[in-house]
Formats: structure tokens, C-alpha cells, sequence
């Protein structure tokens, strides 16, 4: 009789516990490790508490415009935060206990604790009491994640100086608000806040928010911040700080100084690799101390596998789910990698962003280095969200749908979309991608009217100058 194999999984955040299930499903036998909460920091303090709350704003923003559609709503929209935050903690707590369920039904054993790496096969655990308990396995699976920054020049302290985990459980919405980084967190909290009526300044040092993002969406989405009447500072950085009881003021490293009641730090995120034993089994790192993993999320160590943030890769909660999907079905034989130029991705500001697949300068620098000349080699489409009957009749008229393709093959080498659904809408472009078809098959399939999604076909059909609902371009 052949034994069941047995698989340890240190964390359970959206790496983790798919991993237990997808490895239980296949018919391993489990135990994860988690010291915190069942999902991680994702569903806990990050993906899911952020937008359950910016869900309320988002809703506010439609009552204020309600008047003029024809809805009478008495009064002005006032947001009570306290019972904002109790329903996120319910949003949440129902999902915890969602994991907690289907660990049940699939035999997946729990251990509440921190867990390192004893050797090759055990995983030593030290629970909340602080009894130790060996865990022996036949595979390994790191999944510990990422935490918040510890930077010296932003000493957290919970009250003034706050992460993101502590700026979703205000019991009062801050007059002020200064946050550091103009990235992916900066800018949600930056819609969030400023839709609450907080007066919300963004400091970031490279020239643009979302500097990652195409630069046509990250241009777009600071003018619609700056509508929101938040103030955006680009280029410049913190260079000190100075406390009041009341307020913080931070002295820019060009001479502006900004005060604010409260400060958020968004500059990045740590890799949770030191203190769980790598060194005492031999697994490699990188420089930033991400855990090394091949296209097998196989580790430099036999029979120990890495997921998730800790491995520095594209640091998506969906990824590492992909990851640990990919993880347990190599640990029980099967053949499992990970595909990582077509990710889809979702910017939950005010509106929304989705994008998949490279941005216009990395597509143009890309058939440069190639030794084509970009202008010639790519075809860009453009769809304004205005010019859509359902965008006209719901109200989204902000927003842009933006392909990018090769012009001899017509391959899709990017979709980027901002305005209302982004992030929902952008799955249908990555899934063309993901099974090769090209930007005139995205443009002739036939697209519900009225709709958002038919902004995607006319920017595919754009890419051709083919628009039937945009105007000719005039050229001299």
C-alpha cells in the first residue's frame, strides 16, 4: 500500500491555504502553520478590508451625483467610519471562518504558531503557549509573505505614524492626511480618504504615481486624484519630521513642508525569509532576501517549495495562489509551472484600474533592443469610456481603454483600462492573451450592447483605425 504523502505549509494567507487545498484535493494529507489569521495579510489587513471600505465611498460618490439623474436624496452624504469598520471586520471575519471551513472539510490540520525550519522534513512550531511541536513532512512549503516596512526615518507608532494595517481601523475620520508613496496602497488610501472628506496630500519621489503603471493610465489617474482634491507631490521625498501632540510636519526634500494629523507609510514591503530556519537547511536567498525558486516554485533544496511575496516575484495575492496551486501539484507528481507574462491585475482607486501583460514603454523599448524601430513594430488602440451607450447611460464616462500590439502579428502584448469595472473588465483581454489570439480575433468577437466591456472591442478594432464609434483620425 503506497502511504499518503504528507505536505507542511508555513503560512496561510492566499498562497498558503490554496496550496492546503488544491494538496488535500489531490489527496495529501495537510497541516498549515500560521501564526496570525487565516488569510494572510490580504484578507485580514489589505485586499479585502481596503475595498470593503472604499465600496461605501464609491457608493457615496454615485449619491452625490444622484440629484442630477433624477434621485432626491435629502441631505448632504456624511460617512459614519466606526460602522464602516465594523462591517469590513464582518466582511472579514465571515471569510476567515469561510477558510477555517473548507480546511474542515478537506482534513487540513491547523497549528496556531511560528513556524522554522528544524531540517530537511521538520518543521518546528512554536505555539502561542509556548509548547513546542515538531511537524515531519515529505514536502515543504514556505508561504510566510511580506510585512510592512520598518524604516528608521518613520518610526510606526499606531497614533500618528501608521501602516495600512492601522489606517483601516480608525474609529474617526482624520482631518488630514499625508501619505508617503504614491504606489499601488498610496493611492487607494488617497481615494478612500479624500472621498471621506479628509484633506489628503500624496508625496512620492519618482516623477509620477503608480510609476510601475503605463504612463497614459498613471498621468490619467493623477488628474482624477487631483479632481478628488487630493494634493499630489512628485519628485520630492521626506527628509524630516517634526511632532506636535496635534499634528506631524514633513520637510520635503524640496524645502515644501506639509502638516497633517495623521501619516501613512506606503513605501514598499518587507520579504518574511529570516527567522524560519533557511539557514539551517540550506535554502538560498537573493539580495532583497527573497527565498530563490525555479519555474516549479522549487526552492535550492530538495522537497522545499516557496510561494507567494517571500519569493519577490509579482507580489499579488492571485499569484501566490497561482504559485501554490503549482507548488503541491509538482510535490504530487504532476508537471505545474507558473506563467508570469500574463497576469492580470486590479488598481482599486476612484475609478479603477486593470492591466495585464507590459506597458507601452516597456512594449517600446522592448523592439528597440530588438532593433526595431517602435513606431513602425507596435500599434497602439485607444476607447474613451464617453463614447460607450452604457458608460453614457450609468454615468461612467470617465475612463480609457488602451491595447497595445505587435502590428505584423497583431499579438496582444498589453491591455491597460482605467474607469468604472477596470479591474473586472481587463480578464477578458488577459484571457486572449493566455490562449494566443490576436488583437483583430479580440475586435470581431461580438460584444453585448450596451455594455463596458464593448470599450475593449472598439479599442481593439483601434489599433486598426477601425473604431466604428470614434472619430477619424485627420492627418496632414
Amino acid at each position: 500500500m503506497i502511504s499518503q504523502k504528507h505536505i507542511a505549509i508555513l503560512g496561510a494567507g492566499p498562497g498558503g491555504y490554496v496550496a492546503a487545498i488544491r494538496a488535500a484535493q489531490l489527496g495529501a494529507s495537510v497541516t498549515v502553520i500560521e501564526s496570525h489569521a487565516l488569510g494572510g495579510v490580504c484578507l485580514n489587513w489589505g485586499c479585502i478590508p481596503s475595498k470593503a471600505l472604499l465600496s461605501v465611498v464609491e457608493l457615496g460618490d454615485k449619491v452625490k451625483k444622484a440629484e442630477d439623474r433624477g434621485l432626491l436624496v435629502p441631505g448632504p452624504v456624511t460617512y459614519d467610519l466606526t460602522r464602516m469598520v465594523a462591517r469590513k471586520n464582518k466582511v472579514v471575519a465571515t471569510l476567515v471562518q469561510g477558510i477555517a471551513t473548507l480546511f474542515k472539510a478537506w482534513n487540513i490540520e491547523y497549528v496556531r504558531g511560528t513556524g522554522s525550519l528544524r531540517d530537511r522534513q521538520t518543521v518546528t512550531v512554536t505555539r502561542a503557549d509556548g509548547a513546542p511541536r515538531d511537524v515531519q513532512a515529505d514536502a515543504i512549503v514556505i508561504a510566510t509573505g511580506s510585512s510592512w516596512p520598518n524604516l528608521p526615518q518613520f518610526p510606526i507608532d499606531g497614533q500618528q505614524l501608521l501602516t495600512s494595517q492601522q489606517l483601516l481601523d480608525l474609529d474617526r475620520i482624520p482631518d488630514s492626511l499625508l501619505i508617503v508613496g504614491a504606489g499601488v496602497e498610496g493611492c487607494e488610501f488617497a481615494a478612500l480618504y479624500s472621498g471621506m472628506g479628509t484633506e489628503v496630500t500624496i508625496v512620492e519621489l519618482m516623477a509620477r504615481v503608480l510609476p510601475l503603471e503605463d504612463e497614459e493610465i498613471s498621468l490619467m489617474m493623477e488628474r482624477e486624484l487631483k479632481k478628488r482634491g487630493v494634493t499630489v507631490m512628485t519628485g520630492t521625498t521626506v527628509e524630516r519630521l517634526e511632532r506636535s501632540p496635534a499634528t506631524i510636519t514633513a520637510h520635503l526634500k524640496d524645502g515644501a513642508q506639509v502638516t497633517a494629523e495623521k501619516l501613512l507609510v506606503s513605501v514598499g514591503r518587507g520579504l518574511n525569509s529570516s527567522g524560519i530556519g533557511l539557514e539551517h537547511v540550506g535554502v538560498q536567498t537573493g539580495r532583497r532576501g527573497e527565498i530563490l525558486v525555479n519555474e516549479r516554485m522549487e526552492t535550492t533544496v530538495p522537497a522545499i517549495y516557496a510561494i507567494g511575496d517571500v519569493v519577490g516575484k509579482a507580489m499579488l495575492a492571485h499569484v501566490a495562489s497561482a504559485q501554490g496551486k503549482v507548488a503541491v501539484e509538482n510535490i504530487m507528481g504532476h508537471q505545474a509551472t507558473v506563467r508570469y507574462d500574463v497576469i492580470p491585475a486590479g488598481i482599486f482607486t476612484l475609478p479603477e484600474i486593470g492591466r495585464v501583460g507590459v506597458t507601452e514603454q516597456q512594449a517600446r523599448e522592448g523592439v528597440q533592443a530588438a532593433g526595431q524601430d517602435p513606431d513602425i513594430a507596435l500599434k497602439v488602440g485607444r476607447f474613451r469610456y464617453a463614447g460607450l451607450g452604457k458608460g453614457q447611460a450609468t454615468g461612467d464616462t470617465t475612463g480609457l481603454f488602451k491595447v497595445i500590439a505587435e502590428s505584423a502579428s497583431g499579438k496582444i502584448l498589453g491591455v491597460h483600462i482605467v474607469g468604472a469595472h477596470a479591474a473586472d473588465l481587463v480578464h477578458e483581454a488577459a484571457m486572449a492573451m493566455q490562449v494566443g489570439a490576436t488583437v483583430t480575433q479580440m475586435a470581431e468577437m461580438i460584444h453585448a450592447h450596451p455594455t463596458l466591456a464593448e470599450g475593449l472591442m472598439e479599442a481593439a478594432e483601434d489599433v486598426e483605425g477601425k473604431a466604428i464609434h470614434q472619430a477619424r483620425k485627420r492627418t496632414q
